[in-house]
């Protein structure tokens, strides 16, 4: 089976080519592509694939502004930090709905779906059964994202809860939280793997070493470009919005 990945986070993509390579060693895949503009050009030029697995918020915007103007017959599993987007997702081709961070048993689960299918048809789901889903998927989501991070320091472990959390930063060797008094935390692991850890709904990653709370946002001015300059609460220094993400930072304060 012929398989076209759409996600621009190199681990996250790196980890699901891992997970099917594992599950099918046979499948091939064909290629990453990280924005709206790749999709198109790629789709130009290649026939359709057997199976494409999607995220749905890219570099350059929301993958539906690719899939409501290309003509896709294949079947897709999307792969994503946010639930809003399952209405959306089955209203085409989609089969299954993943909510990031993705195990190797969850994308075991949706391909099996996608080899059961008798045809590459649009499944055939009721308004009421994709509430039902809908609902079930946020209080899943719930139960995925911490409500607290456990601190170690030569003094023993403290607890520090996310709500309390105004923004995290990641240097060239540690990710520190800092709480809305501007003091610092240092976290294990890395600044991805807390991105996936936090409600997306309250939480955004704002440029590589950036992630913001909603509630800590004081202030957004223009900056250089395109970016945005968000200054928090409890910091002295406004961090800044990478280029490629502003567009998308601008939906996810207006929701």
């Amino acid at each position: 089976m012929n398989v076209l990945i759409i996600e621009d986070e190199p681990l996250a993509a790196k980890q699901l080519i891992s997970f099917i390579k594992e599950i099918h060693p046979d499948f091939t895949v064909l290629a990453t592509l990280n924005s709206i503009s790749k999709c198109f050009d790629w789709f130009e030029s290649n026939a359709q694939p057997d199976l494409i697995f999607s995220d749905i918020e890219l570099l350059d915007g929301n993958v539906f502004n690719f899939y409501d103007k290309q003509s896709i017959n294949c079947p897709i599993i999307f792969t994503t930090a946010y639930d809003q987007f399952l209405m959306k997702a089955f209203d085409g081709n989609g089969i299954a709905y993943l909510l990031k961070p993705l195990t190797k048993e969850l994308v075991e689960k949706a391909i099996l779906k996608c080899n059961t299918l008798q045809t590459k048809a649009q499944p055939v789901i009721s308004p009421d059964i994709l509430q039902l889903l809908q609902k079930s998927l946020q209080q899943e989501a719930t139960n995925l994202y911490k409500q607290r991070f456990t601190i170690k320091t030569r003094n023993g472990i403290y607890l520090l809860p996310v709500s309390d959390i105004a923004f995290i930063q990641a240097d060239s060797v540690l990710v520190y939280a800092f709480d809305f008094n501007g003091k610092k935390y240092p976290l294990t692991g890395t600044l991805i793997a807390a991105e996936q850890q936090l409600n997306p709904e309250n939480f955004f990653k704002i440029n590589r070493s950036d992630i913001v709370s909603i509630t800590a946002i004081e202030k957004i001015s223009p900056h250089i470009g395109d970016r945005l300059a968000v200054y928090i609460k409890g910091q002295k220094e406004f961090v800044v919005t990478s280029a490629q993400k502003t567009s998308i930072f601008r939906k996810w304060i207006d929701r």
